[in-house]
């Protein structure tokens, strides 16, 4: 089967706390966005790769052109890479993503949006989802049922410290919930339809599934691995370094057996 690939990188990462958007935050050799491309750059059922940077990303457009001339981790002989200028939000960045297709994606192709702060991406994960999905008239998501015990909370009215933090309203039911992941799975012209009925309304998804949501549709949920972690902070990026690292002493002592 063959897909293409959209990979949102226009966010500026504010929580990470760093001078460089958290994307390119060096992770065990290679940057964060690096290791996000990898698995779909190494993979011949990859049609393209689209990128959505922000205007200034000079990091960005460094490593597009490295992945063009073959010198970017799993570039070699790997899909065409483009790129185009992200949008405000997210859904916006993959609505310019989704539009550098139009005339090469038919409408049934199959796009993959992959969050560019997503490195642990297990080829196993793809795999499956390529696999359970690979038939089906609309798509799905990699997902993750939830495990820990929720709590709603409820803000209190600005006051000493301790005051300020908020309480629990209530303990939500988790039975039946589920953690988004990426990659997400959609059919072309489905996805573009909606997310452009979402922006005309005003509205922006948070992830894909939720703009097919909106318009009826029910995406199905693939069970990922829960290692697929989102670099948000920081600390995310020990954990990251601690699932590559234990991954390289796996595939090492699998060779020496």
């Amino acid at each position: 089967m063959r897909y293409w690939l959209v990979m949102p990188a226009a966010g500026a990462g504010r929580r990470f706390g760093a001078p460089l958007p958290k994307q390119y935050a060096p992770l065990e050799g290679r940057t964060v966005i690096e290791w996000a491309l990898a698995p779909f750059l190494a993979d011949g059922r990859c049609a393209a790769v689209v990128l959505a940077l922000a205007a200034d990303d000079v990091a960005g457009a460094r490593l597009a052109t490295r992945a063009r001339e073959g010198d970017a981790v799993g570039a070699s002989g790997g899909p065409a890479l483009s790129v185009v200028t992200g949008g405000e939000q997210r859904s916006h960045s993959v609505r310019r993503g989704l539009a550098a297709l139009e005339g090469r994606a038919a409408a049934g192709d199959w796009v993959l949006v992959h969050d560019a702060v997503r490195p642990c991406l297990e080829v196993q994960d793809l795999e499956r989802l390529l696999a359970v999905l690979g038939t089906h008239p609309l798509g799905g998501l990699l997902a993750v049922p939830a495990a820990d015990t929720l709590k709603r909370a409820q803000e209190r009215q600005p006051g000493p410290a301790a005051a300020q933090a908020p309480v629990v309203s209530q303990t939500v039911e988790r039975s039946g919930l589920w953690r988004a992941l990426t990659p997400q799975m959609f059919r072309y012209r489905s996805l573009c339809a909606a997310l452009d009925r979402a922006h005309a309304s005003g509205r922006s998804p948070t992830d894909e599934a939720q703009a097919l949501e909106w318009v009826g549709e029910r995406p199905l949920l693939v069970a990922g691995s829960a290692t697929n972690l989102k670099i948000t902070t920081a600390p995310d990026l020990l954990l990251a370094a601690a699932v590559l690292q234990s991954r390289r002493c796996a595939s090492a002592a699998q060779d020496d057996s």
